[in-house]
């Protein structure tokens, strides 16, 4: 839409912005690794080890190798701007400049919750030059069963999660649409303890359940069966990496006609940081 939509002969105070998610709903509920330099960048792990039974006196020091990994991040950078002409500022009814710099933050924080989501799911790349291609094995997997979201299917989640040993005191998310919180509502006894605190969920009066978080994006992706991908997993599990942050820039240009440029970019890449910390629940949404 142009910007002499917004043309006016009457007086107002604001330009309202049209529904849209405001700015990231996932960044801090990621590992974040900040001050990126580079096209790729490297989160370093560390696996469990194992004790060595002493069975001689004065004996040799057993040395032990721990199981180390990395996993590699390719980093994008996304750009968005908008051009104001001198004569639109003045006959609009107010300067929309702080309006554009809010629509292209929100604009970006989405593009971190994409890449946040797309490589939850996606090929995670390990190895000492991250050439390994790995991929969500199906035992991180809840089948869809023909069913949306359910407690049955959290429940399976979490049992996932446990029996990986995942600190039971790390923080769990579920990343979920709105309509997997209908489904619970729908599929589950209305007199259940269980239904009484999901509704409360949907109300926004709690934000826990069954030890996971709850994130709303309706951004979460689909699978080759067109089930929505909804995510349960350890904040570990997943990881930010960030080059430049969100930076606003607003000045004239001079090839323009000096017209205000309200410029907006950000330098980011995310990876799934370690598959047994993530569980990818299939629902059905037919």
């Amino acid at each position: 839409m142009a910007i002499d939509t917004h043309f006016s002969k009457q007086f107002g105070d604001t330009i309202m912005l049209l529904s849209q998610q405001k700015g990231s709903r996932l960044r801090n509920a990621v590992l974040v690794k900040s001050d990126v330099v580079g096209e790729e960048t490297y989160m370093d792990q560390m696996g469990a080890d194992e004790a060595t039974r002493k069975t001689t006196r004065n004996g040799d020091t057993p040395i032990t190798q721990a199981d180390e990994q990395r996993v590699r991040i390719t980093m994008y950078d996304y750009e968005w701007a908008k051009l104001l002409d001198k004569q639109d500022k003045l006959k609009m009814i107010v300067d929309p400049t702080s309006s554009y710099v809010i629509n292209g933050r929100n604009a970006m924080g989405r593009a971190m919750d994409d890449e946040i989501l797309d490589n939850a799911t996606g090929t995670s790349y390990r190895g000492k030059a991250g050439g390994t291609s790995t991929s969500l094995p199906s035992s991180q997997k809840v089948a869809v069963g023909s069913t949306g979201l359910t407690v049955a299917k959290l429940l399976s989640a979490k049992e996932i999660l446990d029996g990986n040993e995942v600190d039971e005191e790390e923080q769990k998310f579920c990343v979920c649409t709105a309509k997997q919180i209908t489904n619970m509502l729908n599929t589950t006894e209305v007199k259940s303890a269980d239904y009484n605190t999901v509704k409360a969920l949907a109300k926004g009066e709690i934000d826990t359940f069954l030890g996971f978080k709850f994130i709303r994006s309706q951004r979460c992706n689909l699978d080759g069966s067109n089930n929505r991908q909804v995510l349960c997993y350890a904040k570990s599990g997943l990881g930010l990496a960030i080059a430049k942050d969100i930076e606003v820039d607003i000045g004239p240009r001079r090839d323009k006609g000096n017209a205000q440029q309200v410029y907006i970019c950000l330098g980011i890449g995310a990876a799934r940081l370690e598959e047994k910390k993530v569980v990818e629940v299939a629902c059905s949404e037919s």
